[in-house]
């Protein structure tokens, strides 16, 4: 398993609310998550088969900005 890791601007319960059937389709549940107390919003993403590109381009199609950590 690789680990990904990005900036974002994902900051509370309800941003992780509506990114997760997102993430869930593309890494699995269980398989990222979001650290809202870091200032940089680190999404950490653990997964075989994603690509940095794929993450990033499912989170900004959830409406949220994204970039390499």
């Amino acid at each position: 398993m690789k680990t990904l890791q990005f900036k974002t601007n994902i900051n509370c319960g309800g941003c992780i609310k509506a990114v997760t059937p997102t993430l869930n389709q593309e890494a699995g549940a269980g398989n990222w998550q979001v650290d809202t107390s870091n200032p940089e919003k680190i999404l950490t993403v653990t997964s075989d088969k994603l690509t940095p590109e794929q993450v990033v381009a499912a989170v900004k199609n959830a409406g949220f900005e994204i970039q390499a950590a």
